[in-house]
């Protein structure tokens, strides 16, 4: 078998797909118009801003979640974020607040903090924790007891403060419709009183929505349903994933194939560990072109080994219909949201080269990362 895919694309690179993110925005426009929900690209999740101008024309605008989120999305979107910190920091609220549209606070105390240095045309709101989740990992779920995200209603005041305009929850993640409709029932059920004083609830991310699986006209149904419960409410979404999922690859090759007690691993030039740390942190395996994720009746079997040093940089056994061999290219699939916010500089592996193929079809290298940017970071 040929495990030539590319020959004109570096490697190790990520490739965005741009026909692929297209379709994704495609359907989310879809969701807006017909469910009068605004969608912004949440940047925690997907922040490949070569294609911003491209969202720009679809979605209607950007989320951030630290200052250099929001420069980002000032800079390369051209517009003013929504943004939400679990802790502004003093030295920098002054240039968040110049360049976001929202501002959403954790606490009150935080609120009361930055309240008068505000300027009046940026909407202010509060975060919300309905104490509710379908989350199974616990580092992903913002609704454990005892979350430091949001404020449950027993601290929250009946009244809200003069200068709230609105609400955000966030407890989903990867999820569907029918998850986010037992999410509101309980936010409903937990802080009507609130959402009745308020203009606008965001709902945070984690809607899968670009899913094959995802019921998209049930999710219509549900916000539209909501919107009859409170007519006033402008209604917001910001997911990351459903933005880029399933819009790109990180393309590597085989540098070695070593045999260890008939354990045969086939060495990368991509890291686990640096280059996709959910795969270790989720924990999940990724999918791998032209390869079994449940190797059991496959003639080939081979682990994937990271070029890092760290010991745990593999990923278990993947089937394969013929040997692998040294210089074969092997691509990792749905690796532009989330991977790409994530990857790190560890052991000063080589970064992987970023690129896009275009809608014609044509690849264009559009970033390769120097030894000066792991230079700069250390001191």
């Amino acid at each position: 078998m040929n495990r030539q895919y590319y020959t004109e694309i570096p490697s190790p690179c990520f490739v965005q797909e741009e026909n692929k993110l297209i379709k994704n925005l495609e359907i989310l426009k879809y969701v807006r118009e017909n469910a009068n929900v605004q969608i912004l690209v949440a940047l925690k999740g997907y922040a490949f801003w070569h294609s911003f101008p491209l969202i720009k024309q679809y979605l209607d605008g950007a989320s951030a979640s630290s200052l250099f989120e929001a420069k980002l999305i000032y800079e390369e979107m051209g517009v003013k974020a929504h943004t939400y910190c679990p802790a502004y920091l003093k030295e920098d609220f002054t240039e968040i607040s110049d360049i976001s549209k929202h501002l959403t606070f954790n606490s009150l105390t935080q609120w009361e903090q930055f309240k008068n240095s505000i300027k009046t045309s940026v909407s202010c709101g509060l975060r919300i924790n309905p104490e509710y989740s379908e989350i199974e990992v616990p580092i992903y779920n913002p609704a454990v007891e005892g979350s430091r995200l949001g404020m449950v209603k027993s601290v929250i005041p009946d009244k809200l403060p003069v200068g709230i305009e609105g609400l955000l929850f966030h407890v989903m993640c990867e999820q569907d419709s029918y998850v986010l409709e037992r999410v509101l029932q309980k936010v409903k059920e937990r802080f009507h009183e609130q959402l009745l004083q308020v203009k606008w609830l965001n709902m945070g991310g984690g809607h899968w929505i670009t899913d094959k699986n995802y019921d998209v006209n049930h999710l219509i149904n549900v916000l539209n349903h909501f919107h009859q419960d409170y007519p006033h409410l402008q209604l917001i979404m910001e997911p990351g994933e459903a933005i880029g999922l399933g819009t790109g690859f990180l393309l590597s090759t085989v540098q070695d194939i070593v045999d260890n007690n008939g354990i045969k691993t086939a060495i990368l030039d991509v890291s686990f560990s640096a280059h996709m740390p959910d795969t270790l942190e989720m924990p999940y395996k990724p999918s791998v072109r032209d390869a079994s994720t449940e190797p059991t009746n496959s003639p080939y079997k081979y682990r994937l080994g990271g070029i890092s040093c760290l010991a745990g940089d593999y990923m278990s056994e993947y089937g394969f219909d013929s040997p692998l061999q040294i210089g074969d290219q092997l691509i990792f699939e749905d690796m532009i949201h989330y991977t790409m916010v994530k990857t790190t500089l560890f052991n000063g592996v080589k970064h992987p080269s970023i690129g896009v193929i275009n809608k014609k079809g044509t690849f264009e290298l559009l970033r390769k990362i120097p030894y000066e940017f792991y230079k700069y970071r250390l001191s």
